[in-house]
């Protein structure tokens, strides 16, 4: 197989409970410049998620949907080491984002972790828009339990699912 005709492919891994403005832009970044995304979401059960692996993948496919570049994207929950998962699919390039230099710190030992662990995947770093550096989820979340306004941070659908599962959880408290 020459260079021409391999398909570079990634994946860019995450919790992505939920996926934000900053992660869509990441992966719109990543499209340009790979053939293939798989949009890897981590389902870990130690940890306590809003949504469940199974809706956060449904709600980044509904995100995408309308995308130019949404053909070049697949979705899928994999527990478990990342490498693994990338072993089984193929590839050989992570794609994460870094927002600012504590993000770097933590991302710099995972990837040497990872080429430790699995020599032949590399990691490559990209920054979202300059204008989306301060959006995590867990603030996302923080607004939406508050009945905050969501529009700057996560798209609508997004929005709607997070004001109905803190309205749920809120009932439930009552």
């Amino acid at each position: 197989m020459t260079d021409s005709t391999k398909t570079k492919s990634a994946l860019f891994p995450g919790s992505f409970d939920p996926i934000t403005y900053g992660h869509l832009d990441l992966l719109e970044r990543a499209a340009k410049l790979f053939d293939k995304i798989i949009v890897t979401v981590a389902v870990n059960n130690r940890k306590s998620s809003v949504f469940s692996g199974e809706e956060r993948v449904d709600l980044i496919k509904e995100c995408i949907r309308h995308k130019s570049w949404h053909s070049q994207i697949e979705v899928e929950q994999f527990s478990g080491l990342l490498i693994d998962f990338a072993r089984t699919k193929n590839v050989k390039v992570l794609v994460r984002g870094v927002r600012q230099i504590s993000d770097f710190e933590y991302e710099f030992r995972m990837a040497l972790t990872n080429r430790r662990l699995a020599p032949e995947i590399d990691t490559v770093f990209l920054m979202p828009d300059e204008q989306l550096t301060f959006i995590s989820a867990s603030i996302v979340k923080e607004i939406a339990y508050w009945g905050g306004d969501l529009t700057s941070f996560v798209p609508d659908n997004i929005a709607d699912a997070l004001i109905s599962k803190f309205s749920d959880q809120q009932e439930k408290e009552s």
